[in-house]
């Protein structure tokens, strides 16, 4: 299954995990030596003093590159979906409040629980979709019949930020095949 809008990538969830080297030659390490205590610090600065959809999507766009890896979640060096969304929080709030299972890709198509908008429930604030904004994490499931797997930052009404297969943490559009995919909106809750 690709990506619809032309894009021709295949989505990360529906095929097997493989490491992926960073894009256009850009180091692997995070900026500027910036280690993760570091960027929290920022992130947590950043938070205090704005709104916290602003926050996040500046924390997002920080992630912009990051190779996609399966699991993982360090800036700069690699993440999924979900790994996004995790730094994101660490920056915002500091460590998580729960560390997710090992998980395979295809896990959705197997067990057929709703287990990432369970997640994103117990933690984020659930909104109606036409309430999204940038910041906000949009949810999406990529079939029909299986649970909702893939998650993406909202960066504009027609623009999200995700961890995308074989490729990195990108910037996309949000065109006609995410929006038919989109089932969830979560904010982000005040510090």
């Amino acid at each position: 299954m690709t990506a619809g809008g032309g894009e021709g990538i295949t989505c990360p969830h529906l095929t097997a995990s493989r490491s992926v080297r960073p894009l256009g030659g850009r180091s692997a390490l995070p900026p500027s030596g910036e280690d993760d205590r570091e960027a929290i610090r920022r992130g947590q600065a950043l938070a205090a003093e704005a709104p916290t959809g602003a926050a996040a999507l500046a924390e997002a766009r920080l992630w912009l590159g990051t190779p996609y890896q399966h699991q993982a979640s360090l800036r700069g060096v690699g993440c999924d979906c979900l790994g996004l969304v995790r730094g994101v929080w660490r920056a915002l709030y500091g460590p998580e409040p729960e560390i997710p299972p090992p998980y395979r890709p295809d896990w959705a198509e197997l067990g057929g629980r709703e287990l990432l908008a369970q997640a994103l429930d117990r933690r984020l604030v659930r909104l109606d979709l036409a309430a999204a904004s940038p910041g906000d994490v949009l949810l999406f499931r990529m079939a029909p019949d299986a649970p909702a797997k893939h998650c993406a930052i909202a960066s504009a009404e027609d623009r999200m930020i995700h961890a995308y297969w074989g490729r990195a943490c990108v910037e996309s559009w949000l065109g006609r095949w995410w929006r038919q995919r989109l089932v969830g909106a979560f904010r982000f809750p005040k510090p």
